[in-house]
Order: C-alpha cells, then sequence, then structure tokens
C-alpha cells in the first residue's frame, strides 16, 4: 500500500531566507531513493518557517528503509543545523 509521509519542520528564523533552497537539495537524495514517488515541499502561507514535506512512497517498508538510511552517517543530513525544534513525522497509508 503507498504511504503518504508529513515531516513537519519549523525553521529558526535565522535560516528563513535559505530554508527552501536547503531542503531541496537534501530532497534530492530522498527523491532518487528507491520507493519514493515524490516530495512536496509544503510553505504555511501565514507562517513561513513552518514548512511540510509531503512524501510520497511505495510502501511503509521503502519508507522504513529511507529513515533508516537517514538514521547512518552515509545518510544524513544538515537539515537540523536551520530547524528551532525537532520534527515531527506522520505517516498515511493510502486506502482505495
Amino acid at each position: 500500500m503507498t504511504v503518504n509521509s508529513l515531516l513537519d519542520l519549523t525553521i529558526a528564523p535565522e535560516f528563513l531566507d535559505e530554508a527552501v533552497d536547503r531542503i531541496n537539495r537534501v530532497l534530492e537524495v530522498t527523491r532518487a531513493f528507491d520507493g519514493c514517488l515524490g516530495v512536496d515541499v509544503i510553505v504555511d502561507v501565514d507562517d513561513p518557517a513552518h514548512i511540510v514535506l509531503l512524501e510520497k512512497w511505495t510502501s511503509i517498508e521503502r519508507d522504513d528503509a529511507y529513515r533508516a538510511f537517514r538514521a547512518t552517517p552515509e545518510g544524513a543530513s544538515d537539515l537540523g543545523a536551520i530547524l528551532a525544534g525537532p520534527p515531527t513525522l506522520t505517516r498515511y497509508l493510502v486506502v482505495e
């Protein structure tokens, strides 16, 4: 079953100008990861520091594999440096 993962980010004020470009650079790896069907970057209209990454995966197993990869030194990104707090991940199964 397809999975949609929402990664909710709050960007530190001093990084607002560069946040989307930096996120998109990190997402090059995400988008190329086996099982990724795409990622959209959604910016809150009323609060530009609130950004959500809408990730689409072929399965929960592929999403799990991606999360495990990002937890390794090879897969680690520098996004944490621009965040005002920890991200929140919520995953949803797409039912038909």
